[in-house]
């Protein structure tokens, strides 16, 4: 995977999906989300929302150079929740994800191997309702540079269909751009090598 410079995430929750065993309720949600702050917001919510259910189990994975996760069994048995959870986001290769699988207990209790199976089937359905897309690792650079090379500059971003994000027309000039990953370098050396064009890294 060297150079790889695209992720796959979902794109919006869709409507939570139910797994039902032996009177047990698992709805399955599947939220994108960037920070911890977002993993926190969709988990309180939630526990409003079901504020008579058992348990509350997760699985969230964020980044996409550098990755960092987490998995909840929330009063289950060890291993038997958060991680078959985390199991669907490693199984459809996912990021920037959260999962969470509510359970209102049916009165008959499951053993470790039903709760796998119901926790791992309710993400799994919450994934395939799931609308998932793949996105690009993208670099920013910032330009800086006096009017008179704003023709120049232009010209380089609409060569290389560049995306602007930001730009500050002042008594200098500032542009923000985004570039994928894998074009980053060359992109760099080309605004480098431009005379009176000042670029970094943001």
């Amino acid at each position: 995977m060297i150079n790889k410079d695209t992720y796959k995430t979902i794109e919006a929750s869709p409507e939570p999906v139910l797994f039902k065993d032996k009177n047990s309720k698992f709805f399955g949600y599947a939220f994108s989300v960037l920070t911890q702050d977002d993993v926190k917001a969709h988990l309180e919510s939630l526990k409003k929302k079901h504020h008579a259910a058992r348990h509350w189990c997760y699985a969230y994975q964020l980044g996409t150079e550098s990755i960092s996760f987490r998995v909840n069994d929330d009063g289950e048995p060890s291993n038997s929740a958060g991680m078959p959870i985390y199991g669907q986001i490693q199984s459809f290769e996912l990021t920037n994800i959260l999962i969470v699988v509510v359970r209102y207990f049916g009165g008959v209790k499951l053993g470790v191997g039903g709760l796998i199976n119901a926790y791992r089937t309710a993400a799994q359905m919450a994934l395939e309702s799931s609308y998932i897309i793949e996105k690009t690792i993208n670099v920013n650079y910032l330009l800086s540079f006096d009017y008179q090379n704003m023709n120049r500059v232009m010209r380089v971003i609409k060569e290389k269909q560049l995306i602007i994000i930001n730009q500050a027309l002042e008594m200098d000039c500032q542009i923000t751009i985004s570039v994928r990953k894998k074009e980053a370098q060359s992109i760099f050396e080309i605004f480098n090598s431009l005379y009176k064009i000042n670029i970094k890294s943001i």
